[in-house]
């Protein structure tokens, strides 16, 4: 069985993959196509942004979960195809910027919100997010060469904020949703940390 789930994510075309990250935005643009009422806005907003959160999530869990798993198939698959989760969750990033755009429907309300700590850590993650997905080419990844993975490693500041950005939503109301999300992502992180830096370190000889 674990032969089989290997070939079968070895045999997945990256544009199937991409039809697959695509499917959220597909329904979301039906909802918003079909839809007169102006509420649409703070709906989708709220979808981009937890799918935007998710592929995040996936595309970062990649490494720790092919240490975990002793570099089985299904996860040296999603180490190789990280980036297209990346990307993806950059997309759905933008609509939510977009999206909450729209909804605010005024500029000068945009500004007046940007104090809110819910709000600027949102828009600091997105920053943050547009050099990553702006390099996440292969021409960029040759151009930068050892300058590549610093930069991407900013990918953890951006989660940070997105998790930061989720909890504080509604007066700390999405801290629950955020940490079940972000939770295995957390303890993945914790793992890999052990196994880069703790675990080959001999042990102390007693005095």
């Amino acid at each position: 069985m674990p032969a089989k789930i290997s070939t079968f994510f070895s045999r997945i075309s990256p544009y199937f993959l991409w039809l697959i990250l695509a499917i959220p935005a597909l329904g979301m643009l039906a909802d918003l196509i079909g839809s007169d009422n102006p509420r649409i806005y703070g709906r989708l907003l709220h979808g981009t942004g937890e799918f935007s959160a998710r592929f995040l999530i996936i595309g970062m869990m990649a490494t720790p979960l092919m240490l975990l798993f002793k570099g089985k198939g299904w996860t040296r698959w999603m180490v190789k195809n990280r980036r297209y989760f990346g990307v993806a969750a950059f997309g759905y990033a933008a609509l939510h910027t977009l999206f909450y755009i729209l909804k605010l429907n005024s500029f000068d309300r945009v500004i007046a919100e940007l104090s809110a700590f819910y709000i600027w850590t949102g828009w600091l993650a997105f920053l943050i997010f547009l050099p990553l997905a702006a390099t996440s080419m292969d021409y960029a990844v040759r151009k930068l060469g050892k300058w590549w993975k610093p930069l991407q490693r900013w990918t953890y500041a951006a989660a940070v904020l997105t998790l930061l950005h989720w909890a504080s939503l509604h007066e700390w109301r999405g801290w629950v949703p955020a940490a079940v999300h972000f939770g295995p992502l957390a303890l993945l992180s914790i793992y890999r940390l052990w196994w880069l830096y703790i675990r080959r370190r001999p042990a102390r000889i007693p005095a």
